[in-house]
C-alpha cells in the first residue's frame, strides 16, 4: 500500500523525537507495526521503538479502552488513561431520576451490565425472552428504567450478547472470541460527574457524548434542552474549563444549543455525522455518499455558517481507495476545505482485519487483508486527510503513532 503520506515520509528524516512520560502501550502496536510492510512508514515507527511513548490528545479512549475492559467503567478509562489518551470519552445517559450516567446507550443494560442477573431485572422495558426456533433471544434495559442508586448497584460487563440463547446465563455470555472477560469480573459503572473527577485525576480531558434517548421527550418534563444543559452544567459545577472538553451529539440541534447558550463550550462542540444511513437524515437531506459532494445536506460551509467547528464522522467515510491507494475521501477534501476539524472513529474495533475489516473499512475493503492497515488507515487520517484526533478501542496504537511522529 502507497499514499500520499508513504512519500512524504521517504522524503523526511526518521530520527525518533525524544518522547517522555510514564504510558505503558504493552505489545499490541509492537504486533502491529512487526506486521507492516517494509518503508518509509515502517522504517518510521521503527526508529521509535524504543523510545518512550507520552500521553497525546490525538489518542482518544473510545468508552474508555473497550477491546478488553467493559467499557464506560473507571477500569476502562483507567487503562485508556495509561495507554495514553489524551482525551477520554464518557457517552452520557439519564436514569429514572433524571441523574446522569457513562452508558453508550440509553438502552443497552442488558448488554453491558449484569442487570439481568439481579433483581432489577423485573424492572427492565423488556424482560428475558428465551431463543426459540421462531425468534432471537432479547431484552431490553434502560438506564431510565432504574435510579441512579440502582444503577450504581450493577457491574459493568463486555458489551455483548449471545442471541441464540435459552437461559440468561448464555444470553449475558456473549462475548467475541476477539476480546476477553478477563478483566470484566467486576466493572466499576460511572456517574458522569463520577467519570469528570476520575478523567481529571488521570490527567485527561474529556469528551462527553450526548445519547439520543430511547424515551420520548420531554421524559417526565425533562426536555432535550434540560438534558443537554445538565451535562454542561456538571463540567461548570468540578471547575472544569470549556477549553478541556469537547462535547459530542449525533443530534445537529443539540450541537446548536451549545454553540447558541453555552457558546464557550460551543467553540468545541462536535457534530457526530450519522447522514450515512437514512435514518441519521431528513427525508430532504437523504443519506450522505462520502464521494458525491451533492449530498452533503447541509453542505460544509453551511455547518461552518451554523458555528459548527469540529464534525466526527465514522473511518470509511474519510478514505476511499484510488489506483490502489488509500486516499482522502471527497467529504474529507469539503471538510477541510471548510476549516472544519474532523475526529475519525473507531480505529481497532473490527477485529482482526483479514476479511476486509467490517463495517468500519467499508470503504476501502478491497485494500484491507492485514492488521498492518491498522497504523496504514492511521497514517493517512493524520498526514493525508489531516484528522485531529482518532477514537481508539485500544488506545496504545494511536498514542504511539502519535507520539512517534510529533502530534500533540
Amino acid at each position: 500500500m502507497r499514499t500520499a503520506a508513504f512519500a512524504a515520509l521517504a522524503a523526511a528524516a526518521i530520527a525518533a523525537p525524544a518522547l517522555a512520560s510514564n504510558v505503558e502501550l504493552g505489545p499490541r502496536p509492537f504486533y502491529l507495526l512487526d506486521r507492516l510492510q517494509d518503508g518509509p512508514l515502517k522504517e518510521k515507527l521503527e526508529a521509535c521503538r524504543e523510545s518512550e511513548a507520552k500521553t497525546t490528545l490525538f489518542s482518544i479512549g473510545h468508552r474508555g479502552a473497550a477491546m478488553q475492559f467493559p467499557e464506560h467503567t473507571a477500569e476502562s478509562y483507567r487503562a485508556a488513561a495509561r495507554m495514553g489518551a489524551g482525551i477520554i470519552e464518557c457517552d452520557v445517559a439519564f436514569t429514572a431520576d433524571k441523574q446522569l450516567v457513562c452508558r453508550h446507550a440509553q438502552n443497552d443494560l442488558h448488554t453491558t451490565t449484569n442487570i439481568l442477573a439481579t433483581p432489577l431485572a423485573e424492572k427492565c422495558t423488556a424482560g428475558f425472552t428465551p431463543a426459540s426456533a421462531d425468534a432471537k433471544a432479547s431484552a431490553e434495559c434502560r438506564t431510565s428504567d432504574i435510579t441512579l442508586a440502582e444503577f450504581k448497584s450493577l457491574q459493568g460487563k463486555m458489551d455483548a450478547a449471545d442471541r441464540s440463547a435459552t437461559s440468561v446465563e448464555g444470553y449475558m455470555d456473549g462475548t467475541a472470541g476477539w476480546r476477553t472477560d478477563l478483566y470484566a469480573q467486576q466493572g466499576e459503572v460511572m456517574t458522569h460527574a463520577e467519570s469528570i473527577q476520575l478523567i481529571k485525576a488521570l490527567g485527561a480531558k474529556f469528551t462527553p457524548e450526548l445519547k439520543t434517548p430511547a424515551e420520548e421527550m420531554p421524559f417526565d418534563g425533562y426536555a432535550m434542552d434540560d438534558y443537554a444543559q445538565a451535562m454542561i452544567d456538571e463540567y461548570k459545577a468540578a471547575g472544569v474549563p470549556a477549553s478541556d472538553v469537547w462535547a459530542q451529539s449525533f443530534d445537529l440541534s443539540v450541537v446548536k444549543y451549545w454553540i447558541e447558550n453555552e457558546p464557550e463550550f460551543g467553540k468545541q462542540a462536535v457534530y457526530l455525522d450519522d447522514r450515512y444511513e437514512a435514518a441519521g437524515t431528513t427525508e430532504e437531506e437523504g443519506p450522505i455518499d462520502p464521494n458525491d459532494p451533492s449530498t452533503f445536506k447541509p453542505t460544509m460551509a453551511e455547518l461552518k455558517a451554523m458555528g459548527v467547528n469540529y464534525i466526527a464522522p465514522p473511518l470509511w467515510m474519510l478514505v476511499t481507495v484510488e489506483d490502489g491507494a488509500v486516499v482522502p475521501s471527497a467529504y474529507a477534501k469539503a471538510a477541510k476545505e471548510a476549516d472544519l476539524k474532523m475526529v475519525a472513529w473507531t480505529l481497532e474495533r473490527s477485529g482482526p482485519l483479514n476479511g476486509g475489516g467490517g463495517w468500519y473499512f467499508q470503504s476501502i475493503k478491497d485494500a484491507t487483508s492485514d492488521d498492518a492497515m491498522y497504523l496504514e488507515l492511521l497514517h493517512v487520517l493524520a498526514q493525508d486527510v489531516g484528522v485531529v484526533g482518532v477514537f481508539s478501542d485500544w488506545p496504545a496504537t494511536v498514542s504511539y503513532y502519535a507520539s512517534c511522529m510529533g502530534l500533540e
